[in-house]
């Protein structure tokens, strides 16, 4: 409860001090402009981004030959987006899905392989439609941010091409990380199988891009789309880190850093940091439904055991 209180006020002292420096009236008339419509069809754009989501995550279960059905990932991504309203970042609610699914199959080192797996993905998604909108989209962004965005997604492409020579460069290390290696074998050693999670990875993250231009039209502005694809991706490697509540106030920051270059108005990115943490709140409070529904996972031994 201390991290989270920490967490939390840090997020709202963030947020403060943007209002209190940039004015909080412009940004209160943003925020009162935006369009019910727009902002529930974000809501639910949103949803549909964590079915994908879930679609993800079952593939690269399936990978480790899990045989859970899709509703399983389903449920489990739903409890996770709810714990993740009160646990700051993504840890959170990561680890919550990876105990569900591996109590439930009783292949606890397979389920946090299959979670890190999947975050990875996400990751890699990520980083390469960053790299891809820096290098082909007509963006009005300094070569400053778009030149190290195209490079990381350059050295993520190589990584993951290196996944099978990193796989037996690991094998042959001592101890632990030998063991870990062994555990996420099959993804190392089969990085095409991967491609499928990967292409909806990207497609998740343009999702997510759209959601916050649609909240943008919302407000009345009239940025282009290609330029949500590229700095959405970018803010939302920042909020990801668990230093605040769901990205609270770091969201905002990186919002008026970026899309500031572009000349979008400060009290507009606020706003749209703002509107998109609240869509965000809304979307993930849903997963009650799953929390509550679901049954708990009986807590017995979880040494890996293949049906």
């Amino acid at each position: 409860m201390l991290g989270f209180a920490l967490r939390a006020g840090a997020g709202l002292v963030i947020v403060a001090l943007l209002l209190w420096h940039y004015d909080v009236r412009p940004v209160i008339h943003q925020i009162a402009r935006e369009r019910i419509g727009f902002f529930l069809i974000a809501v639910m754009l949103y949803l549909a981004g964590q079915v994908m989501s879930a679609w993800r995550w079952s593939l690269l279960g399936a990978i480790l030959d899990f045989r859970a059905p899709f509703i399983e990932y389903l449920s489990y991504v739903f409890i996770g987006m709810f714990t993740n309203v009160f646990v700051p970042g993504l840890v959170g609610g990561d680890a919550l899905r990876a105990i569900y699914l591996g109590r439930r199959h009783q292949r606890m080192a397979d389920a946090i392989a299959s979670v890190a797996a999947d975050r990875i993905v996400g990751l890699i998604g990520l980083t390469w439609l960053g790299a891809t909108a820096a290098a082909a989209l007509s963006v009005k962004l300094p070569r400053s941010v778009t030149l190290p965005t195209i490079a990381v997604g350059a050295i993520s492409l190589a990584g993951f091409a290196a996944l099978p020579l990193i796989g037996k460069l690991s094998s042959r290390m001592p101890g632990r990380i030998a063991g870990a290696a062994a555990t996420i074998a099959p993804y190392l050693d089969r990085p095409l199988a991967m491609m499928p999670a990967v292409g909806l990875s990207i497609a998740l993250q343009l999702s997510l891009a759209i959601c916050q231009w649609i909240l943008a039209r919302g407000l009345g502005l009239s940025a282009p789309v290609t330029l949500f694809v590229l700095c959405v991706p970018i803010a939302n490697v920042f909020a990801s880190l668990p230093v605040t509540l769901n990205g609270l106030g770091v969201r905002e920051t990186a919002y008026m850093m970026l899309f500031g270059m572009a000349g979008m108005a400060n009290a507009d990115a606020i706003a749209l940091g703002l509107l998109w943490f609240a869509a965000t709140l809304i979307g993930n409070l849903t997963g009650v439904v799953a929390f509550v529904l679901t049954e708990s996972p009986p807590l017995r031994a979880t040494a890996d055991e293949h049906p």
